[in-house]
């Protein structure tokens, strides 16, 4: 992987030149649901050592500008679905409550 490809991660998904199936099932519901369970187990396991709860809470919403991003950039696909765009939303309110 080049380093050019590294450095436009986010705005090659901002401006919809990543495919409908790598951006919803890759990176949202693939990548972004294993960032956002790590997060939850890592703030569960702070709770339960005794660590303030403020900073579990701010562990456990990290990834959420990560996740508004990825469904804003699938928002932004000209060629998307109802059926992807409603499962985009489904997986960012499941990641945010969850």
């Amino acid at each position: 992987m080049t380093a050019e490809h590294r450095t436009n991660f986010f705005s090659r998904r901002w401006r919809g030149e990543i495919a409908l199936p790598v951006l919803l099932w890759r990176d949202m519901l693939g990548v972004g649901t294993v960032i956002n369970l790590s997060a939850t187990m890592a703030a569960l396991g702070l709770m339960a050592q005794g660590v303030p709860m403020p900073l579990a809470v701010a562990l456990h919403f990290a990834p959420l500008p990560y996740n508004l991003f990825l469904f804003a950039s699938l928002w932004r696909l000209p060629r998307r679905s109802a059926l992807s765009t409603g499962l985009g939303l489904a997986w960012v309110a499941v990641m945010t409550l969850a």
